[in-house]
């Protein structure tokens, strides 16, 4: 029996009921991470950022002070999708992105390791897949995140889908159940860096806190001999899962290709945020725009 009680048969996304929400005209740059709303033209913005992942900005860093900036009356929520190969930093930015607008943070990963961590039949099946390196079959996933994308925290406070679709099958069950986003956010890091800050990685079971043993290791020798490596966190096991990030990259983001937003993740974390808070932020007031022309 699944954990989440979902089913493990994809079935026809023909079938649901939900009707596909629009999606603002947005128009990408190759060179430029560049958006700009064609409905709105006094809202149009370019940020000037080279896409090459060895570009950083570490001498810029800076600290941001924001509010939430959550929905609020019949604005429609955002709706928005974060991708990037492992330890590329979509924790961080979901942390960031869901403290200042309020949107529900799913991750297709937290929920099947959840599987796997009660032994379901649905965990069993999907470890065996992630030990390899290899994505998990569609049909113990898809599912699973239509049914929380349908929950009414998702419905009423908008949602940020982390790490998910990772193949063009998902992301066009997605689209056949009528979840597009505004926006789909893509975080790139090179490959050695990448391997770097898996390997190091290290999780308290005590208090759930990531640390890493060059970059941020535990504060005293009580934590550091309690810390944890997750089970696919070796070497081995990441090149593994980048290897397959990267053959599957490519195809998802043709399905969104009009509305990407690619964004230099090496760079220190406020300085990422900055672009995609901006981004956001003008998602935010094209939408309170359109209310405002209608009404």
């Amino acid at each position: 029996m699944a954990c989440f009680g979902f089913s493990s048969i994809l079935g026809n996304p023909n079938s649901a009921s939900l009707s596909p929400p629009s999606t603002p005209s947005l128009s990408f740059s190759p060179k430029f991470s560049s958006l700009s709303f064609n409905s709105h033209p006094s809202l149009s913005f370019r940020f000037h950022q080279s896409l090459s992942p060895r570009h950083s900005c570490k001498h810029h860093h800076h600290h941001l002070n924001f509010s939430v900036m959550a929905s609020t009356g019949n604005s429609r929520p955002l709706r928005i999708m974060i991708s990037g190969a492992p330890a590329s930093g979509k924790g961080t930015q979901c942390e960031l992105i869901t403290g200042k607008y309020g949107l529900v943070h799913i991750a297709a990963g937290d929920l099947l390791r959840a599987e796997i961590s009660c032994g379901s039949e649905n965990g069993k099946r999907a470890k065996e897949y992630m030990d390899k390196g290899q994505l998990v079959p569609d049909e113990i996933v898809v599912m699973m995140v239509k049914d929380r994308l349908l929950q009414p925290d998702s419905q009423e406070k908008g949602w940020l889908l982390d790490g998910y679709p990772r193949s063009l099958s998902q992301a066009i069950a997605l689209k056949d159940f009528g979840f597009l986003p505004d926006l789909f956010i893509l975080l790139e890091v090179p490959e050695e860096l990448l391997v770097e800050r898996v390997v190091g990685r290290r999780q308290d079971p005590v208090t759930g806190k990531i640390y890493h043993l060059k970059y941020s290791p535990p504060e005293n020798d009580e934590i550091a001999a309690r810390l944890t490596q997750r089970f696919d966190d070796t070497e081995e096991k990441v090149k593994l899962r980048l290897q397959t990030h990267h053959q599957n990259v490519e195809a998802v983001l043709s399905m969104y290709e009009d509305i990407i937003l690619q964004v230099d993740g090496s760079a220190e974390k406020d300085d990422v945020f900055a672009q995609i808070d901006k981004a956001l932020s003008n998602l935010v007031e094209q939408e309170t725009a359109s209310k405002s022309v209608a009404a």
